[in-house]
């Protein structure tokens, strides 16, 4: 039976297609990648992250970081190609498959071909199979680099690469360009940034110059690794729409149905809308395990939760900026609420807290409220979070405290 093809829409536009076989395809796909990383896993270059048990995105993240903070400016290519996985030529990916001293049994590649046996171009984005196939097209790609002296780092199709030298990064730029003509994917040129130099915050340049570049989730500078904007908005719009559904939507929706009416200094509400924006954060941790760990009272710690996506966040400022946010959403939030319930005839003097609370007091308001004797409704914050990942990464290593799905680079 044909697999099922399914569109998902691509943030930058247009669609992507991935590829659903049925479950005896699918268990193929997973044996035969299995059985050919692990027994070629040791030719592909250092530099290749993706689809490996090896290697992983973080990796690449801190590889990066730590050889741009070596030096206070380096020269910077970013590359990425257009429908990379539909787009490969089939002549050259079966030529790469016994050379260069690739394992390759007769059953394996009779499984390959009929894998893509119905397809004139590209490999299947979908299946187990094409992980592998991926990184062995661009064998040649790496190999190139290295040659070249240049240390990069590729996940998939999205290559960074820098150097000390502009003549060693315009020779990246040509391999990337021999590269797309002999596999016929192109590069996209409107995704790729081209030659820039990275340099430290304030400092004059004399070409085209930036402070950061967006790798993987992540935004990358010297000595600082920051969450990219488009992973901010992503938090921000999810805290944002927990807040509205708990505290706003019902009295603007549903005003014959309001639900649970805050008094007594308390606000069921407001709790729910806390726990869940504690769970989306910590993943159910709650604040004062994360303080105990951080100030070494506890032992050990299981990260979980949106931050635990991207642990090597370092950025201080971003951090801070992000805690300030949350206070002033949550006050906006229930500041709303509290004028949609006066205009319902609500008497907001009898509710009392968390109304009566101004902005600057109220981190400490909600952390001196108990609830069964409990802090349940003290802020959760990013840069408290990050100090203990911060401890975790120095004790454990990073596979142990990164989230477990983070190998499945998707959420980016």
């Amino acid at each position: 039976m044909d697999p099922y093809i399914k569109r998902v829409p691509k943030a930058s536009g247009g669609d992507r297609l991935v590829t659903v076989y049925q479950i005896p395809d699918t268990a193929v796909s997973a044996l035969f990648y299995s059985d050919l990383i692990s027994k070629n896993r040791h030719r592909f270059s250092s530099f290749s992250y993706a689809y490996r048990n090896d290697r992983n995105v973080h990796f690449a993240i801190q590889d990066l970081s730590v050889e741009l903070s070596k030096n206070s400016r380096s020269f910077i290519a970013e590359f990425d190609f257009s429908d990379f996985f539909g787009s490969i030529d089939h002549e050259y990916l079966f030529g790469q498959l016994h050379q260069d001293g690739f394992l390759v049994s007769d059953l394996e590649e009779r499984v390959i071909r009929a894998f893509l046996k119905k397809r004139g171009k590209g490999i299947p984005q979908g299946t187990s199979l094409s992980l592998f196939l991926a990184n062995l097209v661009c064998w040649r790609l790496d190999k190139t680099l290295e040659r070249n002296g240049l240390i990069f780092a590729r996940y998939a199709d999205d290559t960074v690469v820098f150097s000390q030298s502009y003549e060693s990064i315009c020779r990246a730029y040509n391999a990337v360009d021999e590269f797309s003509r002999a596999t016929r994917v192109p590069v996209n040129l409107r995704k790729s940034d081209g030659i820039n130099l990275l340099s430290l915050p304030g400092a004059k340049n004399e070409i085209s110059s930036k402070e950061n570049f967006d790798f993987l989730g992540y935004s990358v500078g010297i000595n600082k690794i920051s969450a990219k904007e488009a992973t901010v908005k992503r938090i921000k719009k999810q805290i944002s729409y927990l807040l509205f559904r708990n505290l706003i939507q019902p009295l603007t929706y549903y005003p014959n149905n309001i639900g649970i009416m805050p008094a007594n200094n308390r606000d069921k509400s407001l709790l729910i809308a806390m726990s869940q924006i504690r769970r989306y954060l910590y993943g159910g941790l709650l604040h004062r395990q994360i303080w105990s760990y951080v100030n070494k009272k506890s032992a050990s710690i299981h990260f979980k939760g949106v931050l635990s996506f991207y642990p090597l966040i370092n950025d201080s400022q971003q951090l801070s900026e992000l805690d300030g946010w949350l206070v002033s959403t949550i006050f906006k939030s229930i500041n709303k609420r509290r004028k949609l319930l006066i205009q319902l005839g609500f008497v907001i003097q009898a509710a009392g807290f968390p109304f009566n609370v101004p902005q600057e007091k109220l981190a400490e308001a909600f952390k001196n409220t108990r609830i069964k004797k409990r802090r349940l409704l003290e802020l959760p914050s990013f840069t408290l979070f990050y100090k203990a990942m911060e401890r975790g990464i120095l004790e454990l290593g990073l596979e142990k405290v990164m989230h477990a799905e983070s190998s499945k680079y998707q959420y980016a």
